[in-house]
């Protein structure tokens, strides 16, 4: 591989000095002149018909400026496949937590003592919980003004590939297993917060925190029935997201309606209750999943039904359950498939994207069959992915382009890493070690089918500093970081002369998608990239100009001018620059232009995702190793392998973190997080106190493994690697304790209770 100077390097986050000092300005430390404190009344019931919201004794109370319900305002319908959704409940609240009516007061003491004011008339309605329950003849409807055919299923899935359930003839072992996931917050450290402020011209300006800036502004502008052109979003500092602010959470849109009819600004800023009563959680799912395969363990079909509890409103849903119904399939060779998946309404939060996009839940049952079907084979688990898996040049069961593959070098390094072939010979009681495999995308070419890609610009000022532009989304992965660090390589500039906007604007900045699905290092980066080859392309004409020499015969390194045959240094990147921008350009900076756009070969895919969706695909693979205790039922992780193919790590230091935090998340999700409801469809532990997320204490050893092996067409030749790491974490830990106690649980988390009652049931 090439020698860079930046790239490849364990470059400081150049954002980490000011995170760590509090200087850094996230939506919550902003103060608008005027600004008024907004608070939201959510309905206590799961179900419930609105019958009147008086909101005038609040509106009496000193301090308060508006109070809002649906009977008030105008609002429109939203949701990005099925239209079902308004910012303000109306006629009905569907779940407990929904926004019911909103005030805003000079205090935000004012605000909550208005709430209590607000008189809400309710006409209880049987609520409907559980989503197979729900699916049933006669169950009550969620949404009961909807004259769907399928009540309770808005979106269905079904597809074959192959023979799809014909193929289990030609099988010599069949296995059918139910699985089940449950619902997870993503526990960001900020909670969900906004402010809305509309000017003299009518035009909305929205600060937030949100994964994508322009999904936003669409979103905002179409639930309050204005054009996208009167809606500016300003994403300031972040504190962490994974998904979690990608969709639309309606406080923005309240905010704003507050704002309007206030005639002032409105910060809405979630407790961490509220934030647990409202966020979008992740899709919980019941898998019957059906596998057969050959006597040699090779893979011959896959028959599986997903029933997916979604919640009172589709929101993305129908994306997120297509990728846990295909994306696990293209870790191997599996050539015969049949899928049916219902999306189920029911009267609890509704499900949203979270780090995986699906991906952990099908990864957690299928991962787990494997193992189950190696040990009834009498093969190596290492050794039946090995036989199964996927090949550089494939095209997979679903049409991905394999063109970048380095799964067997993941499984490899993971099994020499670990010790894996030793640790099969030799058991210790109760401790067990267990492996599971994973892909996912960067980029999905369907979100947005007229265009795919990044933009970004390069300015280059008359000091000789590189202002990098974009609009994609730091979300606290080190984005800024990596983007200064293609940028100075690329120009062949010190990489303290390259600063990295860290916040997006609609008014602004490039038009970009924003952080999901893997893509801002590989998209955003290409864009990045791009920019700067075409600022650097302008400083080496106007150096060549200005020193009497070819731009061919220079070179530009450490923001010096240098020739390349001789390596004297002729000029600094200042001086070109001053001379540029005041003598030649009346003050306009040199400004280099991103745009990329993938190639051909990345396509729109079908209903069904089959096609090349992604420009690459990142594989990897983990290994856990834990001890269980028998008389309590504790899972303890001791040490934790992930093997990644990361193309290229261009900054292994925020590849290592990126590895560290999504084991420790997956572990949560393997052991101990779930949403606790009581029967009437309440929350009951909207805290850190009860919901339980890893610890410092008990952090097992991590070891970060790198596959380099680049892939075409990405910047150096890097893969995404923030979502991959978490989808293999539940099943590697579940395989490793059946290895440590020979008791398999299919229903995540895996907690005490149900190991303890496990064995109990395998003593008989």
């Amino acid at each position: 591989m090439a020698e860079y100077t930046y790239i490849g390097k364990s470059i400081p986050r150049n954002d980490g000095l000011k995170k760590v000092t509090g200087e850094a300005v996230y939506t919550g430390d902003i103060q608008v002149p005027g600004m008024l404190s907004g608070k939201i009344k959510t309905s206590p019931y799961p179900f419930a018909r609105i019958l009147a919201v008086n909101c005038e004794k609040a509106r009496r109370l000193p301090g308060v400026k508006a109070a809002i319900s649906a009977h008030d305002i105008v609002q429109f319908p939203f949701g990005p496949r099925v239209v079902d959704e308004l910012a303000l409940a109306h006629p009905y609240a569907r779940y407990a937590g929904e926004a019911v009516a909103a005030v805003a007061a000079t205090d935000p003491d004012i605000a909550e003592e208005a709430l209590e004011l607000i008189e809400v008339e309710y006409e209880e309605m049987t609520p409907v919980l559980n989503a197979e329950k729900a699916k049933e003849t006669g169950a009550p409807r969620v949404h009961p003004e909807r004259e769907d055919a399928r009540p309770n299923i808005p979106w269905q899935i079904d597809f074959v590939r192959g023979e799809g359930e014909a193929a289990f003839s030609l099988a010599d072992l069949i296995l059918e297993e139910r699985f089940t996931t449950q619902t997870a917050h993503h526990a960001y450290i900020e909670p969900q917060v906004s402010i809305a402020r509309w000017d003299t011209s009518g035009k909305l300006t929205v600060w937030g925190c949100t994964q994508s800036v322009t999904v936003t502004r669409r979103l905002v502008a179409t639930a309050l029935g204005i054009p996208e052109t009167r809606v500016r979003v300003i994403q300031p500092y972040i504190g962490g997201g994974f998904g979690g602010k990608m969709w639309l959470l309606t406080h923005f849109v309240i905010g704003a309606l507050l704002a309007k009819s206030a005639g002032k600004p409105v910060k809405i800023v979630y407790t961490r209750e509220e934030d647990f009563a409202t966020a979008r959680p992740r899709v919980s799912e019941v898998i019957d999943l059906r596998m057969g395969f050959k006597q040699d363990g090779t893979m011959v079909a896959k028959s599986s039904n997903i029933t997916a509890d979604i919640g009172a409103y589709t929101g993305l849903c129908p994306n997120i359950v297509l990728m846990s119904a295909t994306r696990p399939d293209c870790v191997y060779r599996l050539p015969n498939i049949k899928l049916h998946a219902d999306l189920v309404y029911t009267n609890t939060i509704p499900r949203g994207s979270f780090r995986g996009f699906g991906n952990p839940q099908m990864q957690f049952a299928m991962e787990s069959m494997v193992s189950m079907a190696a040990e009834k084979l009498g093969i190596d688990p290492v050794e039946i992915r090995m036989k199964n898996r996927v090949h550089k040049g494939d095209t997979t069961v679903h049409g991905w382009l394999l063109k970048s593959c380095g799964l067997d070098k993941t499984i490899k390094l993971a099994a020499e890493k670990s010790g894996w072939k030793q640790k099969q010979q030799k058991k210790e009681p109760n401790r067990g070690i267990g492996v599971a495999c994973q892909v996912h995308v960067a980029g999905h070419r369907a979100v947005h089918p007229l265009y795919d890609g990044s933009a970004a610009i390069i300015n280059i000022d008359q000091d000789g500093k590189a202002k990098v532009i974009s609009g994609e989304i730091d979300l606290g992965q080190g984005m800024t970081t990596v983007f200064a660090q293609i940028a100075a390589e690329a120009l062949g500039m010190k990489i303290e002369d390259v600063e990295v906007n860290p916040f997006a604007d609609t008014d602004t900045s490039p038009y970009c998608h924003g952080t999901y699905a893997d893509r801002v290092t590989v998209l955003g980066g290409n864009a990045v990239l791009k920019a700067a080859r075409d600022a650097r392309k302008q400083l080496l004409r106007h150096a060549a100009l200005k020193l009497g020499v070819k731009a061919a015969d220079l070179d530009i390194q450490g923001s010096k001018f240098i020739d390349k045959q001789s390596a004297r240094e002729l000029a600094t990147v200042k001086e070109i620059a001053y001379d540029t921008v005041l003598k030649k350009q009346g003050g306009v900076p040199i400004t280099g232009r991103g745009d990329y756009i993938v190639p051909d070969y990345v396509v729109v895919p079908d209903v069904t995702s089959y096609g090349n969706y992604s420009l690459s695909y990142t594989f990897g693979t983990a290994m856990a190793e834990v001890s269980v205790d028998t008389e309590t039922g504790k899972v303890d992780v001791h040490d934790f392998w992930y093997a990644l193919n990361v193309g290229k790590a261009l900054n292994p230091k925020s590849c290592e973190g990126q590895v560290e935090g999504g084991v420790m998340q997956g572990i949560g999700y393997a052991l101990t997080e779930d949403y606790v409801w009581d029967k009437a469809g309440r929350m009951l532990n909207p805290s850190f106190t009860d919901y339980k997320i890893p610890l410092f204490k008990g952090t097992p050893r991590i070891h970060s493994l790198w596959v380099e092996q680049p892939n075409p067409g990405s910047p150096f030749g890097a893969k995404g690697v923030g979502e991959p790491v978490l989808n293999p974490i539940a099943p590697a830990i579940a395989n490793a304790v059946y290895d440590a106690i020979g008791v398999r649980i299919k229903d995540l988390p895996i907690t005490p209770e149900k190991i303890l009652k496990a064995l109990r049931e395998k003593k008989g």
